[in-house]
Order: structure tokens, then C-alpha cells, then sequence
């Protein structure tokens, strides 16, 4: 079966490939292209739906019918359908003619996660009704109003770290009798960055002996010191359950340990690890010492970034994670 799909794989290929060099718009469109893009009717594509493709042979059917037998309300009632069925063709082709994508932003988000995609539309002066976007294999349907900016949310499954380019966007609408299809191409010149998976649970945050004293850091094994609210990255095992649910917030409990004050996270320290473990251990340290609004420093062999803390260091210290290079095979 894998040689099959390989084979298969293959062939489709070379059929893309003879169509686009036949078909140079095919190609033209495949270019990453500034924002914003514009639909108009040079870049839009229709074909029958197998809705479409149905009535069509029904109309047929229908029409030999009607001359067969000279029955003239049957032949009024095929040229009218026939005629709504034409008619639908241009009121799909009005609603994406005209269509542009103003912009798109993407959250903060980790491998093994959801990356929440927005997309700015701008329907321009008349309301477009029945769109829908797709983008990595997620579809969405929106309405874009008139004279107004719409905002389309979709949540795309971030696989692997590193940058990422959303590739081409199918904008698609069947609107209004689903007869027809129409569809553009857009491929915005955009990248976004997918920080690496965080290690679940992660060991307490390491102390340098080298140092004499610390201060009291939050997290670490210790005294108990009290409660105070959940924090991205506080294990849960630290989580009080049953005061926070008298609280009716999630409340965690603090303990009190010795810290240094500029702690080092260092690669080369992990080097029990494997490649990706280690990126995935930092990544977690990383977001607990941002939790716990400690100072620290990330080494990666002969880079160094900080000391320094708060949340401009977490995401240097996350792009860096996110941007080293695979282990070589």
C-alpha cells in the first residue's frame, strides 16, 4: 500500500507540474504575495458542484421530457430552473469578487499545541454571505459585512518547532444554491514562530553551588509559605484543590527554597539528555522562572542570553529554543 501511495503521490506531481507550466496563473498564484490580497476576477475558479452536475442532468432530462410530449408549463418550469440555476453561477462569483485579506496574526503557542490563526477580512461595500476558508486541512465559514472589517478565528494544530508558513489559503464559497464552486488561492508572505514542546513535568529549576547564598524562589521543595494564584507552569501537583474550590479560582501552594539569584540554565549541563529532550526540559525552566519572575540566564553552548527576566527574555530565550537546529542524523 506505501508503494502505492508513493506511485500515486508521484503521478500527482507531474500532473501539477504539466499544469503549471500550461497554466501560468496556476503558478503565478503558488508565490508568497504581500498583504493585502486582493480577489477579483482574474484569480477566481469555477466548477459544478456534483449537486450542480445532478440538477444540470435533471434540467436535461426534464427538457427532452417537455418537448417529447409539447407540454409547455413543463418546458416554462425547466428554462426557469434552468435560468436560477445560471444566475446563481454570478451571485457566488459576486461574493468573492472584491474580497480582500487585510492581515493575518498568530498567538504564542508551543509544539504539540493549537496555534490560533486571525485572519482579517474587508468585504468592501456590499455584506458576502456562505464563505468559508481553508487553511492546513481546517475549514471555517464566516460572513464578511460591508464597510467593515470581519476577523476569522481558526485553531491550527502546531506540530513541530521552528518557523512555520501557513502555505496557500483556499477561500471557497457555493453560495447561494450550492451549484457551483468557486474558489481562489491566497499565500500571504508570512511566518510565524512555534516555540518548543514544554516537558510535562519537569524537575525543580537547578541551583549553582558556586554561589553561597540564594533568595526564597516560589516552586522549590521548602517550608510552606502559604497560597497564592496559578501561574502558567506551576506543576499541579502543587495545586490546592479543595481550597480553590471554596476560593472559586485555582490556587497553588507556595513553599519556600533557596534559589540563586541569577540562575543558569545551561545546554551543555543536560547532556545526559537527548536532543529534543533537552530543548523541551529549557523550554520548561524557561516558564517557570518566568512564573516565578526570577532572574536567570540561558546558555546554548557559546551563546548566552540574560541574565535578565521578564517577558521580552522569555521570548528570547523561547525563539532561541524554538530556532536551534535538529540533531544530526
Amino acid at each position: 500500500m506505501s508503494v502505492l501511495g508513493g506511485l500515486a503521490s508521484s503521478l500527482w506531481l507531474r500532473i501539477l507540474a504539466i499544469a503549471e507550466r500550461r497554466l501560468p496563473a496556476l503558478t503565478r498564484l503558488r508565490q508568497p504575495e504581500s498583504l493585502p490580497i486582493l480577489l477579483n476576477r482574474r484569480r477566481i475558479y469555477v466548477l459544478p458542484s456534483m449537486f450542480g452536475i445532478g440538477m444540470a442532468t435533471l434540467l436535461v432530462i426534464m427538457q427532452l421530457g417537455a418537448l417529447n410530449y409539447s407540454n409547455n408549463p413543463a418546458l416554462l418550469l425547466t428554462c426557469m430552473l434552468a435560468a436560477a440555476t445560471w444566475m446563481s453561477l454570478f451571485a457566488g462569483f459576486r461574493t468573492l469578487s472584491g474580497l480582500a485579506l487585510k492581515g493575518v496574526t498568530a498567538s504564542e503557542c508551543h509544539a504539540g499545541g493549537m496555534m490560533q490563526l486571525e485572519f482579517r477580512f474587508e468585504g468592501g461595500e456590499r455584506m458576502r454571505s456562505g464563505l468559508r476558508l481553508n487553511c492546513a486541512d481546517v475549514s471555517t465559514a464566516f460572513c464578511a459585512p460591508a464597510h467593515a472589517e470581519q476577523r476569522v478565528l481558526m485553531a491550527i494544530p502546531a506540530q513541530k518547532r521552528g518557523w512555520w508558513r501557513p502555505g496557500r489559503i483556499r477561500a471557497w464559497t457555493d453560495y447561494p444554491l450550492g451549484m457551483f464552486v468557486l474558489w481562489s488561492w491566497l499565500n500571504p508572505d508570512l511566518a510565524f514562530l512555534i516555540y518548543p514542546q514544554v516537558e510535562p513535568s519537569p524537575p525543580p529549576l537547578p541551583g549553582n553551588p558556586s554561589h553561597g547564598q540564594g533568595v526564597p524562589a516560589p516552586g522549590r521543595e521548602g517550608d510552606y509559605a502559604g497560597l497564592r494564584d496559578y501561574r502558567s507552569g506551576d506543576p499541579q501537583r502543587q495545586v490546592a484543590w479543595k481550597a480553590s474550590a471554596r476560593h472559586g479560582s485555582l490556587l497553588v501552594r507556595e513553599t519556600e527554597g533557596q534559589v540563586d539569584e541569577n540562575l543558569c540554565l545551561s545546554w551543555n549541563a543536560l547532556a545526559h539528555l537527548d536532543h529534543e529532550h533537552r530543548i523541551r526540559r529549557l523550554a520548561a525552566w524557561v516558564l517557570v522562572a518566568d512564573a516565578a519572575q526570577l532572574t536567570y540566564t540561558l546558555e546554548l553552548g557559546n551563546a548566552q542570553i540574560g541574565p535578565a527576566s521578564g517577558t521580552a527574555h522569555r521570548h528570547a530565550c523561547l525563539r532561541a529554543l524554538a530556532l536551534i537546529p535538529d540533531a544530526p542524523e
